[in-house]
């Protein structure tokens, strides 16, 4: 897809939302696709990732869980949780790889730093679910995926001037939500 083609019309769910997903797939995988080279560098892997991507999409169209309408903004941010899916997998076996190959590590800081680090990062993972899903994907899109505000207005097809303000509102339930597990409160 070229450069300046925007996201294209958003597909709203109809009487065959398989034959608008086909539709929305061929104006879309060009875009998923190089989201996702730029990323991992890897043609192999962005081609799988691609792949696993329009799967999960046809899924949740299957279960009834898609947007209503579908549009490419969506299909980047399933493509993204694909890219942190793989990048979480791939991390974890490493880790798995470094604890076999070290059982003579002795405990120490780095082993609780690394622990304080996968907790943050749990919290925060936890207070990001417990968002709308409008605001996790301006988050996400923003300071996970490190889009410029314009660069996330365009893939949320909205203003640059909404988007703002939209990651103010996100920025807000954010902090209320993780101040919100950390003390422990099951739900908002």
């Amino acid at each position: 897809m070229s450069e300046g083609s925007g996201p294209g019309p958003a597909t709203t769910p109809g009487p065959d939302p398989g034959g608008q997903l086909l539709a929305l797939y061929d104006e879309a995988v060009g875009d998923v696709y190089g989201y996702l080279y730029r990323r991992c560098s890897s043609a192999a892997l962005a081609e799988d990732l691609t792949s696993e991507t329009f799967l999960a999409a046809v899924s949740a169209v299957t279960r009834g869980r898609a947007p209503s309408p579908f549009t490419v903004g969506w299909l980047i941010a399933v493509a993204r949780n694909k890219l942190v899916d793989h990048w979480r997998r791939a991390e974890r076996e490493e880790r798995m790889l470094t604890l076999v190959g070290d059982d003579s590590r002795a405990g120490g800081g780095a082993v609780d730093d690394t622990w304080d680090a996968v907790l943050d990062g749990a919290l925060a993972h936890d207070a990001l679910a417990r968002l709308g899903p409008q605001h996790r994907s301006a988050l996400t899109l923003r300071y996970l995926d490190g889009l410029t505000v314009p660069e996330t207005a365009h893939c949320l097809q909205r203003t640059v001037g909404a988007t703002e303000v939209l990651l103010v509102r996100a920025r807000r339930a954010f902090r209320h939500a993780y101040q919100a597990i950390d003390a422990g409160e099951e739900d908002q």
